[in-house]
């Protein structure tokens, strides 16, 4: 019974967003480029516009004060270290790094305290995202606090250090990504936003999209964050450089949240925040389900959240999420240019650096306007020529026309490659319409068919080598996948895939293609870390209940809860709410708001000791005991049900079976 009740615990701790696990130095150091990559990364710097440096001089334009220091935790330690990449101050990209995206990697290097116009200041370079303050008559408004506590708070701090302490009155969360709202409690207290004193905005559909998104596919996700982050890849030259969108998210920072107080829900709002005149513009199913941009026209100045950043975008990103609509991204992007493209002086964003004057600010609004637009099209032209995913991929190398070589189009943080089939994906799904892919062998099958038909394991790696040999390293990936997964014990399989990966990555201009690649490398090398996330306690708390049930119904192994079919009625009883969940077939449905007449079992608890379940600070035996859980009738079948959860292990492997 006692592993029942803590399966159910750990069920509950669903409820957090990836953590940024700590950097270790791997115990099989990184290797050099080959030649090939060499040669590959060599003959870009003749296809750009390497000459051009004005990007150079806007990321630092404003700097009143750079950063160069560490912030630390409460614990005392390092959340945040901007001398991790001082190798950056190298001119030349090194061999080992596209040197497009040692560009991209520099310019995000920028970090300190910047003024964007008058009474308008942003804080970059500090986090993954900007932290954007606007200087009001009675206090100081906030666009977008970080995502950590310790990062925010050192960021506004910077700004006092500069500028008046004046209190902040008001925080605004363009969307609902945890790096745009995570250090909220580092820079307001609570107490003053129930009273009223602070304020907080946030698009309509915030709270549900900010939680649910990392619930139902959490585990994996976490997982795969780390991968899409690097988060423990060491920083360097053969490490990670960059993030695309910023360096990366803060190490082991804590992650808050405080409820918005005034939802923005029509498509356009004026409000009057401090004195400061703010136009919200809704963006829904853009980069995020729930975002906005802002217009403040007493400054002229135009905020395009994450909808318009120095780079191309993800339409699904790797780390998994839903996937997002480029045709309704790209008519955002239109109508922000026809509503605001005469009215703006300087456009800022919640990553990377601005853009200051109306001709360029429309230029780059509407070359990203015809880049997602190109992407939808393009990829529906050729499905529609029969085209599978895969080839879409490789037939779309380039943007059409001029875009290809403006540098806020290029792909460091999404791909065309990634793009096109998300875009296929979204339209017709995963499935690629050839028969012989209805059902495919899974990989440790098919990799042991192939290796016997490539004659053994000593053939598939001399083909890989062969391969490697001709710079051929996406056909050597794909044999030593097989080989990897048909022997994961063989050590020279390992191996020759990892250098394979680790090439892959030296010659990847999206920072976030290298990150997965050299991560996949490391973990070839040294296994895949033991360590994992944490719930988050505000995340946890502000969790709904019928989250928690399709919690429970996701955690649920149909093959254990077959043969104990039962009702159980479920109440809430500090929030009056009631559930009704019905285990018939292996399978665990629930209605919400009611009760079933004859129920097996009724369970009444708080949500205040679920939270408290959640976070690992009670568990349920202990809670039975104290009466914090009454269950009334038939308690055989509730513990039927608690032992028939599984628990979902946060590090699982990738790149091996």
């Amino acid at each position: 019974m006692r592993h029942s009740l803590v399966a159910l615990t750990a069920a509950m701790s669903l409820f957090g967003v990836p953590a940024w696990a700590a950097e270790t130095t791997p115990a099989n150091p990184a290797k050099d480029a080959s030649q090939a990559t060499a040669a590959a990364n060599q003959t870009l710097l003749g296809k750009l516009p390497f000459a051009d440096r004005a990007d150079y001089e806007a990321a630092r334009r404003g700097l009143v004060a750079a950063f160069e220091g560490q912030v630390l935790n409460a614990a005392g330690k390092l959340v945040w270290n901007s001398h991790a990449y001082d190798f950056l101050q190298q001119k030349d990209a090194p061999d080992t790094v596209n040197p497009s995206l040692w560009r991209m990697a520099q310019l995000n290097a920028n970090a300190g305290l910047f003024q964007v116009t008058e009474g308008l200041y942003q804080v970059r370079g500090m986090d993954l995202a900007n932290m954007t303050i606007i200087e009001g008559k009675d206090g100081v408004i906030l666009i977008d606090p970080l995502y950590a506590t310790e990062t925010a708070k050192a960021a506004l701090e910077l700004y006092y250090q500069h500028r008046p302490r004046k209190p902040v009155v008001a925080v605004i969360y363009s969307h609902s990504h945890v790096d745009h709202f995570g250090g909220v409690r580092g820079v307001v207290d609570e107490a003053d936003v129930k009273t009223g004193k602070v304020r907080i905005y946030a698009p309509d559909g915030f709270m549900e999209h900010a939680i649910s998104e990392n619930v139902l596919a959490g585990t994996a996700m976490f997982r795969r964050s780390m991968y899409q982050g690097a988060s423990l890849v060491p920083r360097g030259e053969r490490g990670q450089v960059d993030a695309g969108l910023g360096k990366a998210g803060p190490v082991g920072g804590t992650i808050s949240l405080i409820a918005p107080t005034d939802l923005i829900v029509k498509p356009l709002e004026t409000h009057e925040i401090a004195g400061v005149q703010v136009e919200f513009q809704l963006t829904p199913g853009t980069e995020a389900p729930a975002e906005m941009n802002l217009y403040l026209p007493q400054l002229r100045a135009l905020c395009m959240a994450e909808n318009a950043v120095m780079t191309m975008h993800n339409i699904l990103t790797p780390r998994g999420a839903e996937v997002r609509d480029a045709k309704a991204w790209s008519r955002f992007l239109d109508d922000s240019l026809v509503r605001y493209g005469d009215k703006a002086d300087v456009m800022f964003v919640s990553h990377n650096w601005p853009t200051w004057g109306s001709e360029g600010i429309r230029t780059l609004l509407a070359d990203q306007r015809d880049m997602y637009a190109f992407i939808n099209n393009r990829t529906l032209h050729l499905l529609n020529q029969g085209l599978t995913p895969l080839e879409i991929a490789d037939t779309v190398k380039q943007l059409p026309g001029e875009l290809d070589r403006k540098w806020y189009a290029r792909g460091y943080y999404g791909s065309l490659s990634f793009n096109t089939r998300a875009v296929y994906q979204r339209y017709l799904g995963f499935y690629d319409g050839n028969p012989a892919n209805l059902n495919p062998l899974p990989p440790v099958e098919s990799g042991k068919h192939y290796v016997e038909a490539l004659g053994g394991a000593d053939k598939v790696l001399e083909l890989m080598r062969t391969a490697m040999a001709k710079g051929e390293y996406r056909w050597a990936a794909q044999l030593g996948n097989h080989l990897v997964f048909a022997e994961p014990d063989n050590k020279a399989a390992r191996e020759a895939q990892a250098d394979t990966l680790e090439q892959l990555g030296y010659r990847s201009e999206s920072a976030i293609w290298r990150n997965i690649y050299l991560t996949g490398t490391q973990e070839l090398r040294n296994g895949a870390p033991q360590q994992g996330g944490k719930a988050i306690e505000d995340l946890v708390r502000a969790a709904t209940p019928a989250m928690f049930m399709d919690v429970l119904a996701v955690r649920l192994d149909s093959d254990k809860a077959v043969g104990h079919d039962m009702t159980l009625n479920w109440n809430f009883d500090d929030l009056g709410q009631r559930f009704a969940l019905t285990l018939r077939n292996g399978v665990l449905t629930y209605r919400e708001n009611a009760s079933h007449a004859k129920a097996d079992a009724t369970v009444t608890v708080s949500k205040a000791t679920l939270d408290r379940i959640s976070l690992g600070q009670l568990d349920f035996p202990t809670a039975l005991q104290q009466g914090d859980i009454k269950v009334e009738g038939d308690g055989a079948r509730f513990k039927a049900l608690l032992g028939s959860l599984t628990r979902f292990q946060p590090i699982f492997n990738v790149v091996t079976p």
